[in-house]
């Protein structure tokens, strides 16, 4: 049985988007399949009243520097148009970036103490968006912490330059 706040389905729209790294594509198959096997999503009944039931199809896209949820109701067939605008996570995303670098580079070359300290900070950051993104869904989406967590590692594969 398929719960109805889920998300069964994801596809990202790579329009305008540059060519993805093979480390970027496998970052995004890999939080994709995360959510598909566990994920907490629905449509908050701010947004639309009543609120449709899912399961949903989830369409991700960047347009015009705003990140699109398109979601669409398994049941009914309605889709939902949600735009954030990339501005509050934009810096969380480059201290995201650059932290995952240091963290591949400090692998390369430093003793486990090091690479931990330098793991701790890059999940700190990651937490920050994943919280950052449930606050800008709030009245939109309603997910928790482990989707939001997985969905942050999708927007940032989308913005990678």
């Amino acid at each position: 049985m398929v719960k109805t706040n889920s998300i069964i389905k994801i596809f990202i729209e790579e329009s305008g988007l540059p060519t993805p790294t093979p480390e970027i594509e496998h970052e995004r198959n890999l939080a994709i399949y995360d959510i598909l096997q566990k994920n907490e999503f629905s449509i908050d009944t701010k947004l639309v009243n009543p609120a449709p039931d899912g399961p949903y199809v989830l369409r991700l896209a960047i347009k015009n520097s705003l990140l699109l949820f398109i979601i669409k109701d398994q049941a009914s067939e309605a889709e939902y148009e949600i735009h954030l605008s990339l501005t509050p996570l934009r810096p969380i995303i480059r201290d995201y970036f650059d932290i995952c670098q240091s963290y591949f580079n400090a692998v390369k070359r430093l003793p486990p103490s090091q690479i931990e300290t330098i793991d701790m900070g890059r999940r700190g950051i990651h937490l920050e968006g994943s919280q950052t993104l449930i606050d800008r869904l709030d009245g939109k989406v309603i997910t928790d912490i482990q989707t939001a967590k997985r969905l942050f590692t999708l927007v940032c594969a989308l913005h990678f330059k």
